[in-house]
């Protein structure tokens, strides 16, 4: 049995979204005790890079896969209520 994806499951999925960080993690170069990692992310019309503690980077990991997830549910959600706005121009 399949659940029909409605526009609201899909807020509650966004809902259930705890974390969430724009952009990308980079490895910066390998250390003595591991790579070195920056988070680089565009602000306000410009690149913005900070380093990031190793013990720090499964968070950010999550946080960035958070954001990703939240991108995809807004894309569907849209899609949705594109389509159900279409349908209600159509029939007048």
């Amino acid at each position: 049995m399949t659940t029909q994806i409605t526009p609201q499951l899909l807020l509650q999925q966004i809902a259930q979204i705890q974390h969430m960080e724009r952009g990308k993690l980079c490895i910066l170069r390998a250390g003595p005790q591991g790579p070195y990692y920056n988070h680089q992310t565009w602000e306000k019309g410009g690149n913005v890079s900070r380093y990031v503690p190793q013990d720090q980077v499964p968070s950010l990991q999550q946080a960035i896969a958070g954001y990703e997830q939240f991108q995809n549910l807004m894309e569907q959600y849209a899609q949705l209520i594109i389509r159900k706005t279409r349908a209600e121009l159509a029939t007048g």
